[in-house]
């Protein structure tokens, strides 16, 4: 860890995660950049995963010149036989894993009608079957025997997720995951928790389409605090959950949104354009009256 001007100003304590090795999947970009950049100023031994060697080491490159300890392992999440094989690399070279926050993911913006069976399986195996993969090699090879916590990144999709269905149906399946690895693996003291951000202002937006982002900010009408999150404030509730002081929180999922998440799923999207078919509706009240209001 480094005291040097221009170090990571994290809000918890130095040396926090002193020599625990910590994984942090996605690494080379993003909420992974900055987690990664988090946990190495708090003395972490910080491992990042991801699919391009060149992005992971320009993170690696900076938080060794910020002092921090790091290693890169280049690694497609959903690759049952390659995950088996990276997390027995850093058991063997460590000792042991205390920590994983399994942050690798991704989609598009689609309504469902036009996703595709390969486009939909794609996203749910890189948003809930790579991070099966890892919680389950991580308990297996280390965790199992020594305790530690696992921290799943998923979305604020309680009221759905327009234009983003397929990931969703991913992030709400890891929702459920972590509740159900947090009961089982909570005897052997391994805790499992989730994050959900809303709107974060990362590297991540750049991604989506034109069109998509055309419309962004326009929903900071759905936030209360009417601004978007920072990466910042999203690694510090990460790495909270990663550490002592949240010993007894096991299971849950905590919402970083600015409130977006008690607004409509219109916030995400606007409902579509649809033909003027009559409206479907029961009425079978023989005595039913109109409100004035409606009228």
């Amino acid at each position: 860890m480094t005291d040097k001007a221009g170090a990571y100003q994290s809000v918890l304590a130095p040396g926090l995660f002193r020599d625990q090795m910590i994984i942090v999947t996605g690494g080379g970009s993003g909420f992974g950049r900055c987690i990664a950049h988090e946990l190495a100023s708090l003395g972490a031994r910080v491992a990042i995963l991801g699919r391009t060697a060149e992005k992971l080491d320009r993170v690696a490159a900076e938080i060794r010149e910020d002092g921090g300890q790091v290693e890169t392992y280049v690694c497609d999440i959903r690759d049952e036989e390659r995950v088996g094989n990276v997390v027995g690399e850093i058991v063997a070279g460590h000792g042991r894993i205390h920590g994983l926050v399994n942050n690798a993911g991704g989609q598009f913006p689609s309504p469902l009608e036009k996703i595709s069976r390969n486009g939909f399986e794609a996203v749910v195996r890189n948003n809930l079957v790579g991070g099966f993969l890892m919680a389950r090699e991580v308990f297996r090879q280390s965790m199992k025997t020594h305790g530690g916590a696992i921290v799943n990144v998923t979305a604020d999709c309680t009221n759905g997720f327009p234009v983003m269905g397929h990931s969703g149906s991913a992030r709400a399946g890891m929702e459920n995951l972590t509740k159900t690895a947090a009961w089982e693996w909570g005897p052997y003291q391994v805790r499992v928790n989730a994050v959900a951000p809303g709107f974060v202002a990362s590297s991540g937006l750049d991604s989506y389409d034109e069109e998509y982002r055309s419309r962004m900010k326009s929903h900071l009408r759905g936030i209360p605090l009417k601004r978007f999150g920072t990466e910042a404030e999203f690694s510090a509730l990460v790495c909270f959950l990663l550490s002592p002081a949240a010993g007894f929180i096991n299971g849950a999922t905590l919402h970083m949104d600015g409130g977006g998440q008690f607004g409509s799923s219109a916030n995400y999207a606007p409902l579509p354009e649809a033909p003027a078919n009559e409206p479907i509706a029961f009425e079978g009240f023989h005595r039913a009256i109109l409100p004035e209001a409606l009228r």
